[in-house]
């Protein structure tokens, strides 16, 4: 008989159950889709912003009731209508051991208010940031500003000397050019990263030099990318992963007859919509030659009163999607019910209207979709193609990967006819759809105003609800622009999506109405 040594024998029981401890310290998810860069300042997309936002930390967030919270500051006061002081916490260790100061902040608002930072406008209204002392720091805005603390918490801090190190002072436009900072990251936060490889899997670990509290949020964190939706379905099914992002509308009852399985669902704070290029004198993707269509209100109209949103919503998103006639939905303070009434669908008078524009045959248009991004997004893309053509409008469909979507329409080129994109307003107020998605582009506002639409007094209401602190006052100029906006046809608002994630029944996480996915709140039971 073999006798195994007492050390030997315990030596294997370790191994045998070293990887039952590891696999419950593992979170594992995924997504139809990835994080386009790992530098906060370079795009303003909510994928993006929620991943980084688990490594490097704003001065102010969100709780789990998306609640302002102290982060990186402890407290803040104004100490005249333009000047908020804020107070940094003490003993904060970047995750390299070095010590976080005020220069970090001062540093990172430069760093956003750079040309190729797509993260400016939220901070637009900051004259500069002052270095009181190491751990005080004071902004200054051009005027005051009734909800500069909301717009704080997508203000992802970096460190100075991290970027000083890598020649990443500056961030870079994605698809132009390249830096350290685009795919490595170093932050306060409470996890670090360990590995990216880009568009298949990210991972990172808790941060043990995290100044907060971890409760019983999990070690380690892998992110997925798994883009076929048949495929995410299976490894959910499966058991290779613990939860989904994005659940394909026709599996949901499956998954919800599956044992051990359980579906999240929430209305989102996010309005899909399409925009229209209302700058160029022609359209490069038309058959229109010396003008562009979609700079006669009577074309966009027409477009309006073409698509079946509501056959949308119930036919192709099976449910999940509440149609809206204005660019951002209840949850948001601005949305007025009043004004939330799309019209009837009349493709007759469509084609009226097409005529009167002298397009009594219509003409031809692409159109630039993501079909990695929102709720069947390429799905809906491919649904209003036929209602288009029912009134001689015939769409050529360009669906991508978000990665190339966001480069393609974005700044600096802008380079689309027609697109469907998705807005989540990041300080839960309409100044920021309509400072950003809606304003005349200057550098500062119409950041993501990728189809150069501009009205004059439109930007005059917006600069006064930017600054309008008699709430009474500012609604009733919100309602002005929402008019103004239905009026000019300057978009198409869709719906406003539903969040559905599926998940083990073991796994609790927060399921946030900006579709925000904080590490910190996941536990596995």
């Amino acid at each position: 008989m073999l006798r195994i040594p007492l050390s030997a024998t315990l030596l294997l029981a370790a191994l045998t159950v070293t990887p039952v401890i590891a696999e419950a310290a593992t979170f594992r998810w995924a997504n139809d889709g990835d994080v386009n860069a790992m530098d906060p300042a370079t795009r303003q997309e909510t994928v993006q912003l929620s991943f980084l936002a688990n490594i490097y930390e704003p001065l102010v967030r969100r709780n789990r009731d998306l609640a302002l919270e102290p982060a990186l500051a402890t407290s803040w006061e104004q100490t005249s209508p333009t000047v908020w002081r804020f107070h940094l916490r003490p003993g904060v260790k970047w995750q390299d051991g070095s010590p976080f100061t005020a220069d970090d902040v001062v540093f990172t608002l430069k760093r956003v208010l750079a040309q190729d930072s797509q993260m400016r406008a939220p901070m637009s209204v900051v004259k500069e940031a002052r270095k009181i002392d190491d751990l005080t720091v004071d902004f200054e805005t051009f005027q005051p500003d009734p909800i500069f603390l909301q717009e704080q918490t997508n203000l992802l801090i970096m460190s100075k000397a991290w970027c000083e190190a890598h020649n990443s002072t500056e961030p870079v436009t994605i698809g132009k050019a390249d830096n350290y900072a685009l795919h490595n990251a170093m932050g306060t936060g409470p996890y670090k990263l360990v590995s990216r490889e880009p568009d298949r899997k990210t991972v990172v670990e808790k941060n043990p030099l995290w100044w907060d509290k971890f409760g019983d949020a999990p070690d380690r964190v892998e992110f997925n990318v798994i883009s076929s939706a048949p495929t995410r379905v299976a490894a959910l099914l499966s058991g290779e992963v613990d939860m989904i992002y994005s659940v394909p509308p026709q599996d949901i009852a499956r998954i919800k007859q599956s044992e051990g399985l359980k579906i999240l669902q929430t209305p989102e704070l996010r309005t899909i919509y399409l925009g229209f290029d209302q700058s160029r004198p022609e359209l490069p993707s038309s058959d229109v030659k010396g003008k562009n269509p979609f700079k006669d209100v009577r074309v966009r109209e027409a477009v309006a009163l073409a698509i079946d949103e509501k056959a949308i919503a119930s036919k192709v998103m099976l449910g999940l999607g509440h149609p809206t006639w204005e660019m951002w939905g209840p949850g948001i303070n601005g949305y007025n019910a009043a004004l939330d009434v799309r019209p009837k669908v009349d493709p007759a008078k469509s084609k009226e209207l097409l005529t009167e524009a002298g397009y009594p045959n219509g003409f031809r248009v692409g159109l630039d979709c993501p079909n990695d991004r929102y709720v069947m997004d390429e799905q809906i893309c491919t649904a209003i193609v036929p209602m288009l053509a029912r009134i001689g409008i015939k769409v050529d469909l360009n669906a991508q990967t978000k990665s190339k979507f966001f480069t393609k329409i974005g700044e600096p080129d802008y380079n689309t006819d027609f697109y469907m994109l998705g807005w989540t307003p990041a300080t839960y107020d309409a100044h920021n759809p309509l400072y950003t998605l809606l304003g005349t582009r200057n550098g500062k506002r119409g950041e993501v105003n990728d189809g150069g639409y501009s009205n004059p007094a439109l930007d005059d209401l917006i600069e006064k609800i930017g600054v309008e602190t008699d709430q009474a006052k500012r609604m009733a100029m919100i309602n002005q622009a929402t008019e103004i906006v239905q009026k000019d046809v300057a978009t198409v608002p869709l719906h406003q999506q539903v969040i559905v994630w599926a998940a083990k029944t073991n796994v609790d996480v927060a399921q946030l109405a900006d579709n925000f996915f904080p590490y910190r709140f996941i536990r596995m039971k």
